[in-house]
């Protein structure tokens, strides 16, 4: 959405936060993550974003919103995506771990193919 990866998925968990139906499995994360890694790359805070997503009804509303409001070039949202797609660092030992021990609780060990983040995600919502 606006040329923004996670966009869209985190409209949709504030749209159901503020309904009071976000499952509890993620509410811990909310502003957290990839949520706070689009926030600091957009320039905004949870609780300005709160605030625009509350006062629209539809994401195309939003989707104007953030092209109107959040100027960043394509480089930039880029990057951004990049730093998504190849999180955690073949390096980072503790997000490594912690990637490792999200994959055993869901029952995904065995799938080597899930490398980040963002594949974890996919897989443990059943996308690939």
């Amino acid at each position: 959405m606006c040329g923004w990866m996670h966009l869209p998925r985190y409209i949709d968990k504030i749209r159901l936060h503020l309904a009071g139906k976000l499952h509890a499995d993620y509410q811990p994360n909310l502003n957290k993550g990839f949520d706070a890694a689009w926030l600091r790359s957009a320039g905004l805070t949870h609780e300005q974003f709160v605030g625009v997503v509350k006062g629209t009804i539809t994401d195309g509303e939003v989707a104007d919103w953030v092209l109107k409001n959040v100027k960043k070039s394509a480089a930039e949202k880029q990057a951004h995506a990049e730093g998504m797609l190849n999180y955690p660092k073949p390096d980072d030992a503790a997000m490594q771990e912690r990637l490792k021990q999200r994959k055993e609780a869901a029952g995904l060990a065995q799938r080597d193919d899930i490398k980040g983040f963002v594949d974890f995600i996919d897989a443990d919502e059943k996308r690939i």
